[in-house]
């Protein structure tokens, strides 16, 4: 391909241990490469996106041309890789080592790149200060009329070379053009919504009355069409920034970046059989139906101890790997079937799962069992399962990069749970299916006290994330945690991706407020000191909706009349016996007597009146 997603290509190349990825980071923005003092860091070409007065281009970094590399297999093709890269680019940056000098494999390198076609930039790396800039001219010699002297550590002369490398940009391919449209569209469109500019689209309605002329049709058929063409920029827009991130992780030589080839159909990563080939994290998109995809290669990840004690490169492909589960939306961890789930694959699963995102297990070199039966595949699901139960909601695929056994499925498993992240479920069917796993199975006792639930929701998508208002909300125990997720899933799916529960305890200030709503809608009293649902009987007030006394107000006579028809029978009880000397009695009922003054006689009853 000579170009990628319409946009040139600029390939950094030159021999080992110059500087290549140091440049390469300074021109992208970000320590995106792996760099260490040590020749032969980068080994698979990795690419990046860059912008400069206006032009965006790819930049692609490339390990060291070496013609004199031995015969292994990991540097006959970082070889080829760098050939690939150079037959690709639009304009080459040759990066040579300004405090070295000219040496042979830089005339070496200098004669391959005589066979592009493509422009060629002398950057003398390592220039830090005016003397070395003019150890520079020695590059001169090479035949090439631009050389620039630079330090990529620093930053020194950058800003002139990609000047020249913008220069010698071909002219915007056409879908670059459409794209700063659509952008454009973009902005407009927001400019105009921010403005409180932007009119409805009314779609089939037409004046009742006939236009006064075909110019005020035209006109107003101009106006939506330019609506509409914002409305479709902006859906664009977002559109292209919707990209399906699907980061390949796993222990190192588990078959991650056959998987990857296999996927693209082409030789994209360099593969071996010796662990740690791949060191960086390579991005590579792939068009999926009427979308594209991101697949992100990453290099194994080793156990602590062997990072740790290691070369400074595998801890730094290690951080990149983590890194890459970071900012992809699905991880398909890859795990050997002929050793079957480790402790560490377990352990980057649940770096995966803490990061909340989506989770596909591949069985790769399922071509490598022997004697497999019908039930082979169910066995190894059960192994997954009881060795790492909480991988219960990630579905397993066996396949075989080699042969290509199951590669289509990967794919769409991949791009399902995608979209099951973001998934959204309303408020009422989550609270009734609350409501009916409450019923089933109560919230169980801890130290006395049964923890209530009052209402959920869900707040947040990718992952799917609910909270749980209750009461004693610390105390809901973990394994009815579990229980409220299983029925979660039952109900609504969530295949492959985490889901996160959240019990926060109802908070007073919501208690207050309802208090203070109920204050405000029945004040009365003296003062308002007292509301009229809780009046004290007596003194002036009719306990059972009778005439207040000769000392009450109208007003008190209205909140009388308001708390007896407002409280409970308990309430109109308690309050009769409180005023039983001004409260009129019901017909037939008996009546308590008061209390006699004299002594001894507090207990009797009078003759001939039943006991109340």
């Amino acid at each position: 391909m000579a170009r990628l997603a319409g946009l040139p290509i600029v390939a950094v190349v030159g021999r080992p241990n110059v500087g290549k990825s140091t440049l390469f980071n300074r021109i992208v923005g970000a320590r995106t490469a792996v760099v260490e003092d040590r020749a032969h860091t980068t080994r698979d070409r990795l690419y990046g996106d860059a912008e400069w007065n206006g032009r965006r281009f790819v930049v692609v970094d490339t390990g060291g041309l070496d013609a004199a590399a031995g015969v292994g297999v990991i540097e006959v093709k970082v070889q080829e890789q760098a050939h690939l890269a150079i037959n690709q680019a639009d304009v080459i940056i040759f990066v040579v080592d300004a405090i070295a000098g000219l040496t042979p494999p830089d005339r070496e390198a200098a004669d391959l790149l005589r066979t592009s076609r493509a422009p060629v930039l002398i950057a003398a790396n390592k220039a830090d200060n005016s003397a070395r800039e003019l150890d520079a001219n020695e590059f001169f010699e090479l035949g090439w009329e631009e050389t620039y002297p630079v330090s990529a550590l620093h930053g020194r002369g950058v800003a002139d070379l990609l000047d020249a490398v913008v220069w010698d940009l071909p002219p915007e391919s056409p879908e670059e053009i459409a794209r700063k449209e659509r952008e454009r569209e973009a902005d407009l469109w927001a400019k105009d919504a921010a403005f409180g500019m932007l009119a409805p689209i009314v779609v089939g309605e037409r004046d009742e009355e006939e236009d006064d002329g075909q110019g005020e049709e035209d006109e107003e058929a101009t106006a939506a069409s330019a609506e509409e063409r914002r409305w479709d920029a902006m859906i664009a827009a977002e559109g292209e920034d919707a990209e399906v991130a699907i980061a390949i992780v796993g222990r190192p030589n588990v078959g991650k970046s056959s998987l990857l080839n296999a996927l693209l159909g082409e030789e994209r990563v360099i593969v071996s059989d010796i662990p740690g080939t791949t060191r960086d994290a390579i991005d590579t998109p792939l068009a999926w139906g009427r979308s594209q995809v991101v697949l992100i290669d990453t290099a194994g990840v080793r156990r602590r101890g062997r990072v740790a004690n290691g070369p400074a490169a595998d801890k730094y492909s290690a951080l990149r790997a983590l890194r890459a589960i970071s900012r992809a939306d699905v991880a398909i961890l890859v795990i050997d079937a002929v050793e079957g789930l480790t402790s560490q694959d377990a352990h980057i699963a649940g770096y995966v799962v803490e990061e909340g995102k989506g989770l596909l297990v591949v069985v790769n070199k399922w071509d490598l069992l022997a004697e497999k039966t019908d039930r082979t595949f169910d066995q190894y699901v059960d192994w997954i399962r009881h060795d790492a139960p909480f991988l219960d909601f990630a579905p397993v695929i066996s396949i075989s990069s080699k042969t290509g056994q199951r590669l289509d499925r990967v794919l769409e498993a991949a791009v399902d749970i995608w979209g099951e992240r973001r998934k959204r479920i309303s408020t009422g069917e989550l609270n009734r299916l609350v409501s009916v796993a409450a019923e089933r199975q109560a919230v169980p006792m801890v130290k006395g006290r049964r923890p209530k639930l009052f209402y959920a929701t869900q707040v947040a998508v990718a992952p799917p994330t609910f909270v749980f208002f209750a009461r004693e909300a610390g105390s809901v125990h973990f394994s009815y945690q579990r229980y409220l997720e299983n029925r979660l899933r039952e109900a609504f799916g969530f295949d492959g991706t985490p889901v996160r529960l959240v019990f926060r305890e109802r908070s007073s200030v919501q208690l207050s407020e309802r208090r203070a709503a109920k204050l405000a809608a029945g004040e009365g009293g003296a003062g308002g000191s007292r509301p009229a649902g809780r009046a004290k009987p007596g003194r002036g007030s009719a306990a059972t909706g009778g005439a207040p006394s000769a000392g009450g107000t109208p007003a008190a006579s209205a909140a009388g009349a308001r708390s007896a028809a407002g409280t409970s029978s308990a309430a109109r009880i308690s309050a009769a016996r409180g005023s039983a000397a001004t409260a009129r009695p019901r017909s037939g009922a008996p009546v308590k007597p008061a209390r006699s003054s004299r002594k001894g006689s507090s207990g009797a009853r009078p003759k001939g009146r039943p006991s109340s």
